[in-house]
């Protein structure tokens, strides 16, 4: 719901709105119902309303509150927001509105900075508190929505996209070494507060930032996983009732905290099936939707799941809607789709969500999507593989996931770009916090507060936005994830992973579903890369700009070229593919504004 963006002047000076309108260009997608600006003294926002609750003016944004000298500009939703508003009215506030956003402003009032420990949901906001000069910011627990921004002794600019701030100029585009890093050893996470590029930040989940015009600046993390057992043990029938209570709850949240209707993106998988199964008694004419890809001629991987998502929607009798995309219109619409990632994504899937986000948005605001349930129910076929492994913990989770090796690495760029290998130790720094009991517990918790954030969940939030369609995730509501963190890891990984959520689901969706081997979003073409893709690849590699940027040592680059298809991540994705993404996100969003 919406884009955001803003400024914050260190020096004095009235923010140029003609800056905040450049910004509030970039962010115009998410929010195509209503578009503001406000000024007020060293602050300035701008806003781009998706309309999802409270469809009348008064829940426009920026929303001021005069009275209470609050203005606040938001992205998300707050699920919860009904109670809190009774709890509010209670305590003698008074609303003039009937969405979410005035319950932000007015929980601020009431409660500070810890207002955010009492919201259920998905948030990235920034408030200005006139009474103490303060601009605070802060974002949900699992950086559902995102928050970027950019820096220096003048100014402090923030944005729903990183494309918002390049647009407001005086950003430093050059490479950070240790985000690249990152970006290419855990398949292009490059975990908060480091971007791609140096002049970039983003806030960290679970975390709340306040600033004042004085340039005085603080951090606080407001959450925090426990991957430890209860004190009182649980049998196997506690946890797998518990999972349905707390999963019941997280879907009826997610479904009624909307004035538009709810649809669902339909992948043929277990989670986005269980979804539809909870939600069909309670949505008449439940709109699911698919979408499948062309195969790359010799079968080897299958490019769709309609056979699985048509017997979900036969059985619960939606209204289904499947979308089957020829390779010539992925290929074609390749500069579109990344163009408008925040970040470069190269996973296969954020191209297919994107271009089923198009289609979607034809027909609903708001869809559920089954995102975050393999990362908390431990569905990825390298969790039981890493269990069994030898060698120390990043030994272990090294060996499994990592997509190359740090001498890879070092091949792979130029000298001016090496660093040591800083991978290893973020993740090592990482699996070692305390309250988590075991190695899997370790590797769970590091998959759902920062793998998650940075992947699954981040291409869905801009892929989806980009067509003004929001995408909500109940398998990350944080009651959810909480119950599943303490559950045994043997239990999750019970029949193949995500043991919960299948036994949850037995009897109420098809067996075929459940059992079926573990599925992706696949475009194969993107993977075993052939004929017109491998030469659009081969022409971004080769260019001027990739050459003259210098990132790559070309000796890698035409061992890649060679023989695309030999050259494969330990989880299957096309390295090729992770250099082409890379250059191409950096010349349509970093050199043409350069």
């Amino acid at each position: 719901m919406c884009g955001i963006c803003g400024e914050l002047r260190f020096d004095g000076a009235t923010p140029d709105l003609s800056i905040i309108k450049r910004m509030s260009a970039k962010i115009a997608r998410r929010g195509p119902d209503h578009e503001a600006m406000i000024s007020d003294g060293p602050v300035a926002f701008g806003h781009r309303r998706l309309a999802i609750i409270d469809l009348t003016p008064s829940a426009d944004q920026p929303m001021v509150d005069k009275e209470l000298r609050i203005s606040l500009v938001f992205n998300g939703t707050i699920y919860n927001y009904k109670e809190l508003r009774a709890e509010l009215i209670e305590m003698g506030y008074a609303f003039f509105s009937e969405g979410d956003t005035e319950v932000i402003i007015k929980a601020y009032h009431a409660w500070g900075e810890k207002c955010v420990e009492r919201f259920y949901g998905m948030f990235a906001f920034a408030l200005w508190d006139l009474r103490q000069a303060t601009l605070f910011l802060a974002r949900d627990r699992f950086g559902i929505k995102p928050l970027y921004y950019s820096l220096d002794s003048a100014h402090f600019r923030f944005a729903s996209n990183v494309q918002a701030l390049l647009a407001a100029g005086g950003v430093d585009t050059s490479i950070d070494a240790v985000a690249l890093h990152h970006h290419f050893t855990l398949h292009a996470v490059v975990p908060a507060p480091r971007t791609i590029l140096n002049g970039v930040k983003k806030l960290p989940p679970a975390t709340t930032m306040k600033l004042t015009a004085q340039g005085e600046i603080s951090h606080r993390t407001y959450w925090s996983l426990d991957a430890t057992r209860p004190a009182q043990t649980l049998s196997e029938q506690d946890w797998l009732k518990a999972t349905r209570i707390v999963l019941i709850r997280a879907v009826e949240r997610h479904r009624l905290a909307s004035d538009v209707p709810v649809g669902v993106l339909l992948s043929g998988g277990l989670d986005s099936s269980l979804l539809v199964g909870l939600l069909a008694d309670h949505v008449e004419n439940l709109l699911t939707f698919s979408v499948g890809f062309e195969d790359i001629g010799d079968g080897a991987e299958k490019a769709d799941e309609f056979e699985y998502s048509d017997q979900v929607a036969e059985h619960f009798k939606t209204r289904h809607h499947k979308f089957l995309i020829p390779n010539s219109e992925v290929l074609k619409r390749l500069p579109e789709a990344v163009s408008n990632m925040a970040e470069p994504m190269v996973s296969q899937d954020a191209v297919a969500f994107y271009l089923l986000g198009e289609r979607v948005s034809d027909e609903v605001k708001v869809v559920l999507s089954g995102q975050g349930a393999d990362e908390v129910f431990g569905g990825y076929f390298w969790f039981p593989v890493m269990d069994q492994a030898q060698g120390s913990n990043l030994e272990r989770f090294r060996s499994n996931y990592f997509d190359r090796d740090h001498a890879e690495y070092l091949e792979m760029v130029n000298p001016a770009f090496h660093v040591p290998d800083v991978t290893s130790v973020m993740v090592e720094n990482e699996l070692h916090k305390d309250k988590a009991d075991t190695f899997l517990d370790q590797v769970l918790r590091f998959d759902a507060t920062t793998l998650v954030v940075d992947d699954p969940v981040k291409r869905v939030d801009n892929m989806t936005m980009a067509w003004g369609l929001e995408a909500r995730v109940p398998f990350l509501d944080h009651e959810l994830v909480e119950l599943a963190a303490r559950m045994p890891p043997e239990l999750k990984l019970k029949e193949g992973g995500k043991f919960p959520l299948k036994a949850l689901a037995r009897g109420l969706i098809p067996d075929a579903v459940i059992d079926r081997p573990k599925g992706y979003f696949p475009v194969p073409a993107l993977k075993y890369v052939r004929g017109d893709f491998l030469q659009f690849m081969r022409t971004i590699l080769q260019s001027e700009a990739c050459i003259k940027r210098g990132i790559f040592q070309r000796a890698y680059v035409e061992k890649l070229l060679a023989d695309p298809e030999a050259h494969l991540t330990k989880i299957q994705g096309s390295k090729l593919w992770h250099l082409a993404l890379l250059e191409f996100w950096l010349q349509l969003n970093v050199d043409a504004v350069s």
